[in-house]
């Protein structure tokens, strides 16, 4: 349990870095370093992270592709990729990727 709370405080402190510091604004393309995509998290409140490409070829990735894909269609509301899980979820499974 102690390993998986510093895993995810880890991956919240690293996600934090990525967050866009204009409070809230979607900030431009630049903002976002080469290998990298920025996704929007969230169910009520929607959350701006930037992750590393080579996330979606992981499954479990892919399988918030496939829910954000069944929600959303190819219309995201934020122009940009949305996934509508909730923070904690998504920084769970980042943690999780990260240990991988």
């Amino acid at each position: 349990m102690g390993i998986r709370s510093i895993s995810i405080a880890h991956a919240k402190k690293t996600l934090q870095r990525t967050l866009s510091p204009r409070n809230g604004t979607v900030s431009a393309t630049s903002d976002v370093p080469k290998g990298h995509l920025a996704v929007y998290v969230g169910e009520n409140y929607v959350k701006r992270f930037v992750i590393p490409i080579s996330y979606l070829n992981h499954s479990l990735f892919q399988d918030l592709l496939h829910w954000a894909e069944e929600e959303f269609g190819f219309h995201h509301p934020m122009g940009g990729l949305t996934i509508p899980c909730s923070e904690d979820y998504f920084i769970s499974l980042i943690s999780l990727l990260n240990s991988s």
